[in-house]
């Protein structure tokens, strides 16, 4: 979020409050924790390898906090006051004298109505959570197609990261189309050996790098999985970025699916929630199951307030973050080349949305602590998210670039590697 709102000033009030009166001078917080760390090594303190990575976790959060400049600020990471600032300015976004909502009623049936025409579907239903929503859409539409069969990719959110709720909760049953590390092919679709009753598509899929088809593979794609009579489910929690690689407005790339889901904390910057766009009747039903699942809740206005917050300040920014992210990436591959890493890798070599991956021949928690300590005696946090092991030898993470990143030149993204590369071969 921008300076311009509410939670920018927050934020911006906050990082003033850590700078020293020196502009390359570090925070004396992050100089104190750097000392404390030293002081630690030099009485011979060996603690485990879970206390070793939550502290390393700790100091990286600490250290993002009190950075100067980064290139994305998450909301979720900000302080609960900063956090309210979203909803400063509410009062342009929704009538404020009108009875609060109640179990979906008022403000909540206002942004479903939005949404879905931001989506130009039927209708859309809210939801506590997209593990909720997508649950329940990919349940409701096996009840019309008699096949609670669900294609996907072996990388998909349900997948990793749901602890098996499509069959444990829903009573679905999963195929993986593929595992490659890019979207399913239409070749793919077709000849999967078994029949399906719907094709779930996340977009981007986040975990082979934020990466989407071209827009001729999605429509082949999707024709595929209507050649085998099967519905088409758009995971979209990262769909509103996603228009820009498509060169296509948001609407006309829902029109692809019979229904979509989309998220408003994790582009949005929303307090969390989500929605379910597809057909009436299918949306109707839908709300019938959300009440069984528990989410329908009894009041949700701060939650579709920060939504509607999102949706006005957020979105019609992402064009920017994405197109500056192209900018971001080609200048990190740059930087690691002239520092003279022996091996990199900015995944994709030019972004689909505003997130990507960086893949670098070093150990993750050696990563991370060039980072904290790069933040603690520059001010600047380049990689502000976790290293994860990726392969022998090989670690990851991931990039993201929102307002705060806009005003960061190739150069001083040059700059900022050579600075954390530094600090990488002293350790």
């Amino acid at each position: 979020m921008s300076d311009t709102t509410g939670q920018g000033a927050a934020q911006a009030e906050h990082r003033g409050a850590t700078q020293t009166e020196h502009p390359g001078e570090a925070p004396a917080e992050l100089r104190g924790e750097a000392q404390a760390d030293r002081q630690d090594a030099a009485r011979g303190e060996q603690p485990t390898d879970e206390e070793r990575r939550a502290s390393l976790r700790e100091r990286r959060i600490g250290a993002y906090r009190n950075a100067r400049r980064v290139l994305a600020r998450a909301g979720f990471q900000a302080t609960l006051r900063e956090r309210l600032a979203l909803l400063a300015e509410a009062q342009d976004l929704y009538d404020l004298d009108e009875p609060s909502d109640l179990y979906g009623n008022g403000i909540v049936a206002a942004l479903e109505t939005k949404v879905a025409g931001l989506l130009g579907k039927d209708a859309a239903a809210f939801f506590p959570t997209g593990t909720m929503a997508q649950q329940v859409a990919l349940r409701c539409w096996a009840a019309r197609t008699g096949n609670a069969t669900v294609a996907l990719h072996a990388l998909a959110h349900p997948e990793v990261h749901e602890r098996h709720a499509l069959s444990q909760v829903s009573g679905l049953r999963p195929v993986r189309v593929t595992g490659e590390p890019r979207l399913p092919t239409a070749d793919e679709v077709r000849g999967l050996d078994e029949p399906f009753g719907a094709l779930m598509l996340e977009l981007p899929l986040r975990d082979a790098g934020f990466v989407l088809p071209s827009w001729q593979e999605l429509t082949e794609v999707v024709e595929a999985a209507r050649e085998r009579e099967a519905v088409v489910h758009f995971d979209g929690a990262r769909l509103w970025e996603s228009a820009t690689h498509f060169g296509r407005p948001l609407d006309e790339i829902a029109d692809l699916a019979d229904s979509v889901y989309v998220s408003f904390y994790k582009s949005l910057d929303g307090y969390g929630g989500a929605a379910l766009a597809g057909p009436g009747e299918l949306v109707e039903e839908a709300k019938a199951w959300r009440h069984r699942y528990g989410g329908t809740v009894y009041q949700q206005f701060p939650t579709v307030l920060s939504a509607l917050a999102g949706l006005e300040r957020e979105l019609p920014r992402l064009p920017d973050y994405v197109r500056h992210a192209r900018v971001v990436a080609a200048a990190l591959r740059e930087g690691f080349a002239a520092a003279g890493v022996p091996w990199s890798r900015v995944h994709p070599d030019e972004p689909h949305v505003n997130a990507f991956q960086v893949w670098l021949p070093y150990d993750p928690d050696a990563l991370a602590e060039a980072a904290i300590r790069t933040a603690g005696e520059t001010g600047t946090m380049l990689f502000t998210n976790g290293w994860e092991t990726t392969g022998p030898g090989l670690s990851s993470t991931e990039v993201y670039v929102r307002a705060d990143g806009l005003d960061w030149t190739a150069d001083e993204v040059r700059a900022a590697v050579a600075e954390f590369t530094a600090r990488l071969g002293d350790l």
